[in-house]
């Protein structure tokens, strides 16, 4: 007898045409999708780069062009090349500006730091309360000018709540305001006051960022609030703080609000600051070039600053492993 056979039903080989297909319809899809996901990327920039442009690098790019010339809004745009810089080196005002600026910038960095380090590792280690953090931040809600005029109000001579307190204690009145020697400390402590709640914040957000088994082991090893502070805290809170330190040196050579409502650069410029002063060169007489020309030399100094922070401190490198 004899069996019939039959062949095996064919079968497509793996790979063949329908995965090709398959994988180009695929590759398509994906294509479309990072098309899709690049369109909606750019519509959200638009926004921010559009202000970034018009705001900031316009700005800056014209300043730059404007230092070079002789300009007051009367006549029209006068190229005198390097003068507005030789005048600038050779004004004994601006000089004298930029020393009471980095006056002003030691006091409330020094001042600032240490206070908003002692309150954020207080916040960590003895209390999380949302509304102490509140709290601490209710100064900061509060704009400068404000701050200002309150503070001024209570450190006046005679009326002031501040000097009658003082009075009250059988000490003399002192002219916080008014005087040479306690203006630029006064300013520097009336920033420190506002601006400390942030700065802690900032700062309490990098510890809370260490591991807390850290400090567990630390005190099973008998190690004391003082040592974890220098041996834990201190190394792991380094990138959090060097970034917090270059944000606020740069906003501290920046002030001017706070001059501009208590002392008016005064008194016989003991607090014209470098902003004060520029401001009054090109709003007050009209000497856009050579306020462009000191704003020029701001920038060199912040940016210079700024990269050697940067580097001292290791900002971009952490000790977490």
């Amino acid at each position: 007898m004899t069996i019939a056979s039959s062949s095996p039903p064919s079968r497509l080989p793996l790979g063949g045409a329908t995965g090709a297909q398959s994988r180009q319809k695929t590759g398509r899809s994906t294509a479309g999708e990072n098309q899709g996901d690049g369109r909606l990327a750019a519509v959200f920039i638009a926004p921010a780069l559009l202000g970034f442009l018009v705001f900031l690098l316009w700005p800056t790019l014209r300043g730059i062009y404007l230092s070079f010339t002789d300009f007051n809004l009367l006549t029209p745009e006068k190229w005198v090349g390097l003068d507005n810089y030789v005048r600038m080196v050779n004004d004994p005002i601006f000089w004298n500006s930029l020393w009471v600026t980095v006056e002003y910038v030691v006091l409330n960095i020094g001042v600032q730091t240490v206070a908003a380090l002692a309150i954020a590792v207080l916040l960590q280690r003895l209390t999380q309360s949302s509304v102490l953090r509140g709290v601490v931040l209710t100064p900061y809600l509060m704009s400068n000018v404000v701050a200002g005029i309150v503070w001024l109000w209570i450190l006046d001579t005679q009326l002031g709540i501040g000097n009658e307190i003082i009075s009250g204690l059988g000490f003399g009145r002192i002219p916080f305001l008014a005087d040479e020697t306690w203006a630029i400390p006064t300013i520097a402590l009336i920033n420190v006051w506002r601006h400390v709640g942030y700065t802690a914040l900032l700062l309490f957000a990098g510890l809370m960022a260490i591991p807390n088994d850290m400090y567990e082991a630390a005190k099973v090893d008998g190690a004391s609030e003082w040592r974890m502070f220098w041996r834990i805290t201190m190394p792991l809170l380094r990138p959090v703080l060097a970034v917090v330190l270059i944000m606020t040196v740069i906003g501290s050579f920046q002030v001017f609000d706070t001059v501009a409502v208590t002392t008016a650069g005064g008194p016989a410029n003991a607090t014209n600051v470098l902003q004060f002063y520029i401001y009054g060169a090109a709003f007050g007489r009209f000497q856009f070039g050579y306020a462009s020309a000191m704003s020029v030399a701001l920038l060199v100094v912040l940016s210079a600053i700024t990269v050697l922070q940067y580097r001292l401190t290791r900002a971009g490198q952490t000790d977490l492993g």
